[in-house]
């Protein structure tokens, strides 16, 4: 009989075993889920599963750029201790994750974003013998230039995409201010109004119980939205390598076009 794709992946997320093993599984039992899961477990293919309730709490954020300079990912693969994490085994794949990433038509995302076999730690489990897993990425790929950012241990990532300018270092100098800064935005255009709204609101209350005339409270409501900016909005932010100049100043001609920025562990908004 034939084997739809849906039952190798009802299958596989089940009992963790790899696509192929679960397709095989499956031919065997004649499309019986409940008879594959028992050949699995009798060739020991789905011990991942006994491992996939443990937390993941480790693991590496690693980047990749294309030869060309015009493609560059971050990912997220998560594992449950630094000292897998630092393994060749590891390593080796979260590299291979992101170069796979950057051949895909994908932009941002998680998991179940990408394609079973590009997701599937299967192996890589049953090798290592902890839980696993493929967590967030972000892709970016531009007529620009890019600027890639790895913090030394490897849990904080940033890329930069910058144009009007061929300036590689100046892209890679932002992107170390995004992991660091993590601006919520580019420029105060990019916030939503109703946030807008909410903090405007909140420093016009603060001036007026401080007993301030309506006149003035105004005034202290601009310039407070004016710190905010400088806190959320990255080109309004001080230059964390120079901080008398905001990354507007130190952009000149050029423009952020977009950013992106992976912490591990943290969730997606």
């Amino acid at each position: 009989m034939a084997i739809t794709a849906a039952q190798v992946k009802g299958l596989r997320d089940k009992t963790g075993a790899g696509m192929m093993d679960c397709k095989k599984a499956l031919v065997e039992s004649g499309g019986d889920e409940e008879k594959a899961v028992m050949y699995l477990r009798e060739k020991g293919l789905s011990k991942a599963a006994k491992k996939a309730g443990r937390a993941t709490s480790e693991g590496l954020i690693t980047p990749y750029i294309s030869e060309d300079g015009k493609t560059a990912v971050i990912s997220e693969l998560l594992c449950e201790t630094d000292f897998v994490a630092k393994g060749d085994d590891f390593t080796g794949f979260a590299k291979a994750l992101s170069e796979k990433i950057a051949n895909l038509d994908v932009t941002t995302g998680s998991a179940d974003d990408l394609p079973a076999d590009v997701a599937d730690v299967t192996d890589l489990i049953a090798k290592l013998g902890e839980n696993m897993g493929v967590g967030r990425f972000a892709k970016i790929t531009t007529d620009g230039v890019l600027g890639v950012y790895l913090h030394s241990n490897n849990k904080l990532a940033a890329v930069v995409e910058l144009t009007g300018t061929e300036d590689v270092d100046l892209a890679k100098d932002i992107a170390m201010h995004v992991a660091a800064m993590n601006p919520a935005c580019k420029t105060s255009d990019e916030l939503p109004q109703d946030v807008l709204e909410k903090e405007k609101a909140l420093y016009l209350k603060q001036a007026m119980d401080e007993g301030k005339p309506e006149n003035i409270a105004e005034k202290i409501v601009t310039g407070r939205l004016n710190k905010f900016f400088k806190e959320v909005c990255l080109v309004e932010q001080p230059f964390i390598k120079e901080d008398k100049k905001t990354i507007k100043q130190i952009l000149g001609g050029a423009t952020v076009a977009s950013f992106q920025r992976l912490a591990l562990g943290e969730k997606a908004e």
